[in-house]
């Protein structure tokens, strides 16, 4: 809105305005009439100078009469956005308590996470110390003797044996024997 000084009919009802608040009072109190008529004239003609430089808003004064109207509305505006102030409150406290928990989940997650890396590097070691590799990727074993790989075959052994059916028969009632059924249960 432009801004301008007071019209000339709106001075001069600013100024018509404390004459009749003046007469009132006036009437009222008797005593020391002059003093308090010379008082309340003094500070109408700094009001009607003050009057003078004053900026006011440009338009009609209807407004003025709608200000209980408007007064009105403001209030309701107020308690609405009141409303909505205290739903985004609520929203917000809910928000910063899912934050908070998503940040403990992550905190946990990590803290398991840095578990199971050491974890694994304990079992890395283990088994590099297990399976010592030669930094080619290769395992270093040791050579098997080459008489082992000379030795005959078990199943090479049983088939020169002239006998098959007895030595079944034999290894069968060692495997039914008590003695063994133990030591299976032992081991």
């Amino acid at each position: 809105e432009i801004w301008k000084a007071f019209s000339i009919q709106q001075y001069y009802f600013m100024k018509a305005l404390p004459d009749s608040h003046l007469l009132s009072i006036l009437s009222k109190s008797v005593q020391e009439k002059d003093d308090i008529q010379k008082h309340l004239n003094l500070l109408k003609s700094r009001l009607l100078r003050h009057y003078k430089t004053l900026k006011v808003p440009t338009g009609k004064l209807s407004n003025l009469k709608n200000v209980l109207s408007l007064k009105v509305t403001e209030k309701q505006n107020l308690s609405s956005n009141e409303e909505a102030v205290a739903l985004l409150q609520e929203e917000i406290a809910t928000a910063v308590e899912t934050a908070e928990n998503t940040d403990e989940n992550i905190q946990s997650l990590q803290d398991k996470i840095r578990t199971l890396r050491n974890r694994l590097e304990e079992a890395e070691d283990k088994a590099k110390k297990v399976f010592q590799t030669n930094g080619t990727g290769v395992l270093s074993l040791p050579e098997l003797p080459k008489n082992s790989l000379q030795a005959p075959i078990l199943q090479e052994e049983i088939l020169k044996i002239q006998d098959q059916k007895g030595i079944l028969k034999d290894l069968h009632s060692i495997q039914q024997s008590a003695e063994m059924k133990n030591m299976l249960t032992l081991l």
